[in-house]
């Protein structure tokens, strides 16, 4: 069931409504995603224990025959866990948390012990599916309450080439959005009815706003966001730069160089730049390293200094200055808070 948001995207259109400003027009562009998708598993998980996911195309074949691709995001409703890709840093999330690995890719999620890792398809009955999966799988100690579902969207937000997003980020909500998800998943998982043989349908439009909550959350401290981010991801000159910003941020880019890759002048990048996100080129890698830096701090357990080496800077020290030059704290004290 494709799930369309119908309110308007863009500007009010009547003369004595005033023009959105650009966090509303950033909303408007959230609220305007065409997704589709389900929570499609429950999972109740005993210390200790580690499971990796499918393969991204045997999850896709599971979950949405015939997608490009598919977003995974996990809710977790009760305990602690982890996530990773590729034998990378875990991302930790607690009860409350949602999990968000925007293209699908490959992970293995955990909780606190040791434990040795399973295959989810050995734990579950392949599709077609008489009713929602129920995993309960580990070895009997604290238990952790995960509801994971799944989402197609075309929109170039989630193309996987320009890389807008982290390859898993955790999102916190609070107040009465975590409320809301909450009691939306709630509803979700004892709403969601089959559909076909191989998929299930959740009440109309919470998978949507689920995703729109959490992007919503993650986008509000992207460089530029509510001004021009979205719209740089359309423009020919600006995209594929970004996207060279954000698959190597910790390289040392050089306006030229950005440009060279693309076949444009140094002069048209930076125009195309200040016109899409109002500010040059360098001032948004700079802005872009230190959007990752906060998402390193928050989800993973990595080091202050590995993480300056990881977005760009040579020493602790320099990562430190410009990090509370950006946000008027140093990253340790960030981090704690």
């Amino acid at each position: 069931m494709t799930l369309v948001s119908g309110r308007p995207v863009g500007h009010d259109r009547a003369a004595a409504v005033p023009d959105r400003g650009p966090t509303d027009r950033l909303a408007a562009v959230l609220d305007g995603l065409q997704v589709r998708g389900a929570i499609f598993l429950h999972g109740r998980y005993t210390e200790g224990w580690t499971y990796r996911s499918a393969p991204a195309q045997d999850a896709v074949a599971m979950l949405a025959p015939g997608a490009a691709r598919v977003l995974l995001f996990h809710v977790v409703a009760q305990g602690r866990c982890w996530v990773a890709i590729d034998g990378g840093e875990r991302c930790w999330a607690d009860a409350g948390d949602v999990i968000v690995l925007p293209y699908g890719d490959t992970h293995e999620m955990g909780g606190t012990a040791h434990a040795d890792v399973v295959d989810i398809r050995m734990l579950m009955n392949p599709p077609p599916w008489t009713e929602m999966p129920f995993i309960e799988h580990g070895g009997g100690g604290e238990s952790t309450h995960v509801v994971c579902g799944y989402l197609e969207c075309d929109d170039p937000l989630f193309d996987p080439a320009l890389r807008v997003f982290p390859p898993i980020f955790v999102v916190r909500p609070t107040g009465a959005a975590a409320a809301w998800v909450r009691a939306s998943v709630e509803y979700a998982t004892g709403q969601t009815t089959q559909v076909a043989d191989d998929r299930f349908a959740v009440p109309t439009r919470i998978p949507q706003l689920l995703l729109v909550e959490v992007l919503r959350l993650h986008l509000a401290s992207a460089p530029a966001a509510g001004r021009g981010f979205v719209r740089a991801l359309s423009d020919p000159v600006v995209a594929p730069a970004m996207a060279l910003i954000h698959d190597e941020p910790g390289r040392k880019w050089t306006v030229a160089e950005l440009a060279g890759r693309q076949n444009v002048s140094a002069s048209q990048l930076d125009e195309h730049f200040r016109a899409a996100l109002g500010m040059p080129p360098i001032r948004y890698l700079t802005a872009w390293r230190m959007h990752l830096a906060q998402e390193l701090l928050r989800s993973t357990d990595l080091g202050v200094a590995t993480i300056a080496r990881r977005v760009g800077y040579e020493s602790e020290e320099a990562f430190s200055r410009a990090f509370k030059r950006k946000f008027d704290e140093p990253p340790s004290l960030w981090r704690q808070r």
